[in-house]
């Protein structure tokens, strides 16, 4: 790896492996060794995809993100697969995992997004639902990239605030 490659591996991993662990901590249900293993996986595969890193035009942590989403979902389509049981072999009274607390989780997080502005809802939904890059939602949005970062920051910022005031804790 020439030396400018190095170095920006370096960037990457210096500006975006605690945000990119954390958010690997939430799409494996805070699995640290799940977690740890997509992480490393998601920066394998930036370093064989490092020219396209270098474009200045991209979100590399949207591209690191959705890389690491892509991952997860990945890992559990295939878990899914070997766990699936021909008819004949479908074990006896098998319980299902109880998701209510998820579900309600999930109520309370969508009546909490509600209460944003249209902005704040449309970027959310365009950056975190639909895994877009913030080149991408801007040109979706219409508007310019920055405006993308910033009604992103503030839209978490006051997601944050209406799910205290709900008694959701982080």
């Amino acid at each position: 790896m020439p030396g400018s490659q190095a170095a920006l591996m370096q960037r990457l991993h210096d500006d975006h492996a605690t945000a990119l662990w954390r958010y690997c901590m939430r799409l494996t249900g805070h699995d640290r060794a799940r977690s740890e293993d997509v992480v490393q996986q998601t920066f394998l595969r930036a370093w064989r995809h490092i020219d396209e890193l270098e474009d200045p035009h991209g979100s590399v942590r949207g591209w690191l993100f959705t890389v690491a989403r892509n991952i997860v979902i990945d890992e559990w389509r295939s878990a899914r697969a070997h766990s699936e049981f021909a008819v004949a072999d479908v074990p006896e009274g098998a319980a299902e995992d109880d998701r209510t607390d998820q579900l309600l989780l999930s109520w309370v997080v969508a009546e909490a997004i509600t209460t944003l502005s249209p902005d704040h809802r449309a970027v959310l939904l365009e950056c975190y639902y639909r895994g877009r890059s913030v080149g991408e939602a801007a040109r979706v949005l219409g508007v310019p990239e920055g405006t993308v970062k910033s009604r992103t920051h503030y839209a978490l910022r006051a997601l944050r605030l209406a799910l205290e005031e709900m008694g959701v804790g982080a």
